[in-house]
């Protein structure tokens, strides 16, 4: 299996569709109560405590330059394997997730390049998903975030 293809797992933020590699997902669990922490990074939305773990609450708004809201208890948060962020234990609230989807190399367009914005860095490509949509259906486009890359730039700063 290449780069371009696998399991991902699929989620709605500002009603935009973006993904990520299934295999960096620990667990999805419901929203919580979210501590924030005095002067700490701005793409740190706070701590959770889960089952007796400190998760770091990253906030992926910032990251896609959308706009921050106030967090609802219908979002998720989606915890990330420790490996992903260092070890650390960290999680990115979602608006929804929706499934997890198997793509092939085909439904990916790794055209990013000429994306404006520094936040196109953090894109391994657009999954088109409507390959198999039936004709005069919308097909939809997501958005599939490289996670590494958000956090080797995290732990830079």
């Amino acid at each position: 299996m290449n780069g371009n293809s696998g399991e991902v797992l699929e989620f709605t933020l500002e009603s935009e569709n973006y993904a990520l590699d299934i295999s960096i997902v620990r667990e999805i669990v419901e929203m919580m109560p979210i501590t924030a922490i005095p002067r700490a990074p701005v793409h740190i939305r706070g701590v959770i405590n889960l089952r007796g773990e400190i998760v770091n609450i990253v906030n992926l708004n910032t990251f896609l330059k959308l706009p921050d809201r106030p967090i609802t208890k219908d979002q998720k948060i989606i915890v990330l394997m420790a490996e992903v962020a260092g070890g650390n234990n960290v999680g990115v609230i979602v608006d929804t997730v929706s499934s997890v989807t198997q793509i092939a190399a085909s439904q990916v367009d790794c055209m990013t390049q000429g994306l404006a914005g520094n936040e196109a860095r953090y894109i391994k490509g657009i999954i088109n998903s409507g390959a198999d949509a039936k004709e005069g259906e919308p097909k939809t486009l997501i958005i599939w975030l490289d996670v590494h890359k958000m956090f080797k730039d995290i732990e830079k700063n």
